[in-house]
């Protein structure tokens, strides 16, 4: 392959962050290397892909067609990095996964068990996080696996698979909010009382509307609007396991199925016990 890996992934990176110099920030280049890289893709490919004509590069319509080319190889790239760390046998010490609450409930059972006795000797640590919290862990290596809401871009560094389990949120309030007892509630009802809503540690492009308190985490929205503290917007399966006291709203589009993704470190994959573990929950399909 012509085609360089570091101007693949610069090009990627760019593509997503808008500009050269924010990529440089994110793959922690200097600008200058992320702008050669991408001359020399360039170069390769005999055209421009970018339109430096305003303040921040734009993808013309060439870099829109080869995008996806470029991310289909680096896909690739993931799946034969992922077999040579299998092959080559080099079982972790360590497998750490964060993992949204909304997965969290239903991750347990026989995988679990056939986790341990495949890998005995390999210690699983699993916490809770969410959105921009999971992709920060895994980019910082603090964890070799994350488990979040599918997000609507991923860092170029970041490998993407879709779980097949969904899970299905719903609209709560606490048994003595004003909304409780309404037969059906529209969406202007909703501005004019508090929001209850996930805010990362991490930056997140996820914003409130007018008043609102926040928590990284659902087990705390739940307790907040059992207290009657505002409304939610919260899994279902976690309601019925935690949300003793809880109403759920009729409103329009609720309750809505949101899809879930497993990612991991581009630059650092797991290792075979992280692998197996992958591969088995992009495997297992069940109910929320």
């Amino acid at each position: 392959m012509k085609y360089s890996p570091e101007s693949l992934v610069a090009f990627v990176e760019s593509a997503a962050q808008g500009s050269f110099s924010a990529a440089a920030r994110k793959l922690k280049k200097s600008q200058s290397t992320i702008s050669i890289s991408i001359a020399n893709l360039e170069a390769d490919i005999g055209c421009e892909l970018f339109d430096r004509s305003g303040r921040q590069p734009v993808l013309n319509d060439a870099g829109q067609l080869v995008l996806g080319y470029v991310q289909a190889i680096l896909t690739a790239s993931d799946k034969l990095d992922a077999l040579a760390v299998r092959l080559s046998s080099a079982t972790e010490p360590l497998v750490t996964v964060v993992m949204t609450d909304m997965y969290s409930v239903s991750f347990h059972g026989e995988m679990i068990a056939r986790f341990e006795g495949s890998f005995p000797f390999t210690e699983l640590r699993c916490g809770p996080s969410e959105d921009a919290d999971v992709i920060q862990f895994v980019q910082t290596g603090q964890a070799n696996i994350g488990i979040l809401a599918a997000q609507p871009v991923y860092p170029a560094d970041i490998v993407v698979a879709r779980l097949p389990r969904q899970s299905e949120f719903g609209v709560y309030v606490g048994a003595d909010h004003a909304l409780a007892t309404c037969a059906k509630v529209h969406a202007g009802q909703l501005e004019t009382e508090r929001q209850l809503y996930i805010k990362t540690y991490a930056p997140s492009i996820k914003r409130s509307n007018g008043q609102a308190w926040s928590a990284p985490d659902y087990l705390n929205l739940i307790e907040f609007a059992s207290r009657g503290f505002g409304w939610a917007e919260l899994p279902r399966a976690m309601v019925e396991k935690f949300g003793k006291g809880l109403v759920e709203l009729k409103i329009a589009g609720y309750p809505r199925r949101v899809d879930v993704d497993i990612v991991w470190s581009r630059h650092t994959p797991p290792g075979p016990a992280g692998q197996w573990l992958v591969q088995q929950l992009l495997e297992e399909p069940g109910p929320d």
